[in-house]
């Protein structure tokens, strides 16, 4: 991360996120709970994220491989333009958390954070040029009013040089995180680094 950027109550620092209601003690998961949480992430065991949604080890294990083909899958969709999309939705869903989350890994991807600045300030007008522009205004779209996508929509996306392959992997970007945020959203809340 180059700068660290701060615009209407998001940032691209790194944050927690601590559950509010209770998370598995590590020390007393199931077998099944631990292998999870082990093929997971690797902060699995000590990420409430993580450690709240092992209650449910299956559903854990779905929601890990979805999350994996969509974000990671080979072709289609550039990997930090999935990760615009995914922060564009939590923007406009007020994800603090995970919209943090993916200004870094697109910093990260697209080796600048030009973008991530502009979707902070005013996610309407982001993009710094028509293909990140168009991305922003579906993601924006999918997100507030995903029964009003149309042709018109997916049209936009193929005028500045979308395949369908790389709209598919943005709807699925865009749907995956409409979840997560609302998840984040109602069971915890970001913890801010302290001040230095």
């Amino acid at each position: 991360m180059s700068t660290i950027i701060k615009s209407h109550g998001f940032t691209n620092e790194v944050l927690e996120w601590d559950a509010w209601l209770d998370v598995i003690d590590i020390e007393q998961a199931s077998e099944d709970q631990i292998k999870v949480l082990e093929e997971s992430h690797p902060k699995a065991k000590t990420s409430d994220y993580y450690l709240f949604l092992a209650h449910q080890p299956e559903i854990l294990r779905q929601r890990s491989a979805a999350f994996n083909a969509i974000m990671y899958a080979p072709g289609g969709m550039s990997r930090a333009e999935r990760e615009l999309g995914s922060m564009v939705v939590s923007r406009i869903n007020g994800c603090v958390y995970c919209a943090s989350v993916h200004a870094q890994r697109f910093e990260q991807l697209a080796k600048r954070s030009d973008t991530v600045q502009q979707v902070f300030d005013d996610p309407y007008t982001a993009g710094t040029d028509a293909r990140e522009k168009a991305i922003s205004q579906f993601s924006i779209d999918l997100t507030k009013n995903p029964n009003d996508v149309n042709a018109a929509g997916i049209q936009a996306l193929k005028d500045v040089g979308l395949s369908e392959q790389e709209i598919l992997d943005l709807i699925h970007s865009v749907a995956i995180f409409a979840w997560a945020n609302r998840l984040m959203l109602n069971l915890g809340e970001p913890v801010f680094p302290a001040a230095q």
